[in-house]
């Protein structure tokens, strides 16, 4: 078989493979103690399989202490899927470094997983003690407003009623923020089989300086294994021990007069809606930018706004922020999109400044910046916003000829059908003529304020475009010279244009529109200065 063959062979291989569905996979938490138990998830939305993932791969370094099945329906855009899911809870065999490997369900496959197996705390009470509850801080020390994490574990080797509870967190000058729902899982000490409630919260301590953390009391109803039937059980109290937390100021290095930002990581993301690189921009189009700012290691609250796009040009509209937080194993992770819509005024290159976050990096202790680069935005001529184009010549170009070639075949058809009509009224008895060839300017200036007092700012728009059209100047000349016009377009445009809407109220158009100054005429050398007539006779 010759090179191009085996090359085309292995391209379609390749793409027969990419497009199998995938087996997702996933594990509740990626570093566990030896003899604890974690959950692994494995998702399919490929309805045609049957049968459940082969897990023999397992065996080498999991013990699989048990498997479950759940079917869902989800809807998404309109569109509902059916996925299968199966949550595996496995026990490592073995400390270090361990993989769940790659796991097959028919023609999928799964990514492998990386774990750490790391060895059981030597100063844990041993399983003598049925219940007994344990905390511990992700790091000894964090700087002010920077995030720890307060792991506590309660361990139980005998079953416990639904009445237990844990005395509340109560620091002063912290902010505390649980970190989702408490999780169960299983740990085998000194052979011994414990379930383990685990709960963790992220702190913000507000000042520095050496900050206690006081011990926290487990309460609940233990069921003893010879229980007899209707016995009450017997109540359990454990309480941990006191942690301490060393809160570092702001170092010196950080400049004055920002926002401080102690954060893991941050990014920044920006997107486009839409994308001015894919297609032609022109005057009066809404471009939507959505920037968002990432930060691991810090609440949504703490984000500070970032700056404003200010460009000459270039009308801005901004949405209200959207913050949110996600929580992983490190923690909390700190999301705030700030969305707005660019509106362009003129043609021509319009320049959009580079956008800057200075922010202090807790992992490698040092400042750093991040930040969007300058953007240019090319932004062309808006025929439907400029005065009435003449009829094109032959020289004009050629990009412009279809939507003359279609006004000129509709204004055909409608000769004819006039044609028709006339032909038509002319068998018929004589009537009066009321018929005209358009609304009167009286009439759409008549439309035009009733759209503003009902403050509807897309009908007033379309009756302003139609009230413009029987003007002699344009509605950009007009706002031009006149700036109470100008101020009161804005305020409609920001209504059509903001993402969020705007209460918006027509009277300071209707306003404008019945303050407007008559065009000064040109006097004619030797002509009559004399005053023009009104432009709508009362």
């Amino acid at each position: 078989m010759s090179r191009l063959g085996v090359f085309v062979l292995g391209l379609l291989w390749l793409t027969l493979t990419q497009a199998q569905p995938a087996l997702q996979a996933s594990v509740d938490r990626t570093r566990v103690e030896a003899g604890e138990t974690l959950e692994l998830t494995l998702e399919s939305q490929d309805v045609t399989q049957f049968g459940k993932p082969d897990l023999r791969a397992l065996e080498g370094d999991f013990e699989v202490r048990g498997t479950r099945q759940l079917n869902s329906l989800r809807t998404l855009d309109g569109e509902t899927r059916a996925s299968t899911r199966w949550i595996v809870t496995l026990l490592p065999k073995r400390s270090g470094s361990l993989q769940i490997p790659a796991l097959q369900l028919g023609q999928s496959r799964s990514e492998p997983i990386e774990l750490q197996v790391v060895q059981a705390d030597p100063n844990r009470p041993d399983s003598a003690s049925q219940v007994f509850i344990e905390t511990s801080l992700d790091s000894p020390e964090v700087y002010v407003q920077a995030q720890a994490v307060l792991t506590v574990r309660i361990y139980h080797s005998v079953s416990l009623y639904d009445d237990s509870s844990l005395s509340p967190l109560r620091l002063d000058e912290v902010k505390v923020e649980p970190l989702g729902e408490s999780r169960t899982y299983e740990k085998d000490i000194n052979g011994v089989r414990h379930g383990v409630i685990e709960t963790r919260y992220a702190l913000y301590p507000q000042r520095s300086g050496p900050l206690q953390l006081p011990p926290l009391t487990f309460t609940a109803t233990a069921a003893d294994s010879g229980q007899q039937p209707g016995n009450s059980g017997r109540q359990v109290q454990v309480s941990s021990l006191p942690l301490s937390l060393q809160v570092r100021p702001i170092p010196a290095a950080w400049p004055a007069g920002l926002t401080w930002l102690p954060a893991r990581s941050l990014t920044l993301e920006e997107r486009w809606n839409p994308d001015p690189s894919q297609q032609p921009t022109q005057i009066g189009d809404s471009l939507t930018r959505s920037i968002t700012l990432r930060a691991e290691g810090l609440s949504s609250t703490q984000l500070p706004p970032l700056p404003a796009t200010e460009a000459p040009g270039l009308r801005r509209y901004p949405d209200q922020p959207l913050l949110r937080n996600e929580i992983n194993e490190r923690g909390m992770t700190a999301n705030r999109e700030e969305r707005e819509a660019l509106v362009p005024t003129r043609s021509g290159h319009l320049q959009l400044p580079a956008l800057e976050v200075t922010w202090w990096n807790t992992l490698e202790d040092h400042l750093e910046h991040s930040s969007l680069p300058a953007r240019g935005l090319q932004v062309d001529d808006n025929p439907a916003l400029s005065s009435d184009t003449p009829a094109a010549d032959g020289a004009g170009g050629s990009s412009l000829l279809w939507p003359w070639q279609l006004a000129t075949l509709i204004l055909a058809l409608t000769t004819l059908l006039g044609f028709g009509l006339w032909w038509r009224a002319r068998s018929q008895p004589a009537v009066l003529r009321t018929a005209q060839s358009g609304p009167s300017p009286r009439t759409l200036l008549d439309d035009l304020k009733r759209a503003c007092q009902a403050n509807d700012p897309h009908a007033t728009r379309q009756a302003l475009d139609a009230w413009a059209r029987q003007q002699p100047e344009t509605l950009a000349e007009m706002a031009a010279r006149f700036v109470p016009l100008s101020d009161a377009l804005d305020g409609l445009n920001g209504a059509l244009y903001s993402e969020s809407g705007q209460n918006w109220h027509g009277d300071e158009l209707w306003r404008a529109i019945g303050s407007i100054p008559p065009v000064q005429p040109a006097v004619a050398p030797g002509g009559d200065s004399g005053n023009l007539p009104p432009l709508y006779p009362k």
